[in-house]
């Protein structure tokens, strides 16, 4: 039997694990399903420096607890500083080694910009193009040296998170997203794959428009193939599977809204074309957010533990 880190890795390498690895982004159904809430940062103002150490430490060891019991193959590490997650990685390693991989967020390009900056951003690229091409150098360059910083701390893979599409598309034309986005995110990957971690894709809606960019930068994976925006994992795994690594595909708005036959055929369908062949991690659309009813989550997680042996 495989470790869970190893069936991650089976997996983003394109290969068949000995069953199929779950994660989510990230997870904020903890306090509903095992009583506390992961610690955030500004849990630690007004601590001493060794309080602050005694309580990130606690709540590394919460994390393993959490992350064990849901059978994860990568633990996502977020809510603090970079110090504190450095913290945090090496306390987990501290205590049960390589069982994990370990997550934190790593992007550094654009992302749709928030609805009171969209009509600025529109203008830049029209006024100014040259300046937004210089700031997305500068977000790369920051964003790779962060990453490295973090991969000498214990973290061996990065959940890229810039949202691009909407659910009719990209917030950017296709020839708008090769200028602006997908040189910058092309080196974030590569110069981070080069410093020795795994690089995961993640963008909510119609990615289809640009999935051919997307490939082209070479994440060992793709998230979240968003059933809500009209994307199909068994139409993606056709066009790319071969060459990417799929994570998601089940419906997040039915874990919320749906009934239970819903997530269950929509947690089926994830696995029937995701699984064969390899390459696939099983997670929501999105995440298993704050809200959600706990029962919803665990019945997508019978749904897996059914399917998941190869």
């Amino acid at each position: 039997m495989l470790k869970p880190r190893e069936r991650a890795e089976a997996a983003l390498n394109l290969g068949i694990p000995d069953q199929v690895p779950t994660f989510e982004l990230e997870f904020q159904l903890e306090e509903e399903m095992f009583g506390q809430r992961f610690l955030h940062q500004e849990d630690l103002e007004g601590l001493t420096f060794q309080e602050q150490e005694h309580r990130v430490k606690a709540n590394a060891e919460y994390m393993i607890r959490v992350y064990s019991a849901l059978e994860y193959s990568i633990i996502p590490i977020h809510y603090l500083d970079e110090e504190w997650i450095r913290v945090t990685a090496q306390h987990i390693r501290s205590l049960v080694g390589d069982t994990f991989m370990l997550t934190t967020k790593g992007d550094g390009t654009f992302a749709i910009p928030k609805g009171s900056e969209f009509e600025q951003f529109v203008y830049r690229i029209a006024d100014d193009p040259q300046s937004v091409e210089e700031e997305a150098d500068q977000m790369a360059h920051a964003a790779i040296e962060r990453n490295k910083r973090h991969i000498d701390g214990g973290i061996d893979s990065f959940i890229l998170c810039s949202d691009y599409c909407f659910n009719t598309g990209p917030f950017l034309s296709p020839t708008m997203f090769a200028r602006f986005v997908q040189p910058y995110l092309a080196r974030i990957i590569a110069e981070t794959k080069k410093a020795g971690a795994y690089t995961i894709k993640h963008t909510d809606g119609n990615i289809m428009p640009i999935l051919d960019q997307l490939v082209a930068c070479e994440p060992h994976a793709l998230h979240s193939l968003d059933p809500m925006a009209g994307v199909d994992i068994k139409e993606v795994k056709d066009l790319v599977g071969d060459r990417v690594c799929l994570c998601g595909n089940v419906h997040c708005a039915a874990l919320q809204t749906g009934t239970d036959e819903e997530v269950i055929a929509s947690a089926t369908y994830a696995l029937k074309h995701g699984k064969p062949g390899g390459g696939y991690i099983f997670s929501t659309s999105n995440i298993p957010f704050k809200g959600m009813d706990p029962k919803r989550y665990e019945l997508v997680l019978e749904v897996w533990k059914k399917y998941r042996d190869y």
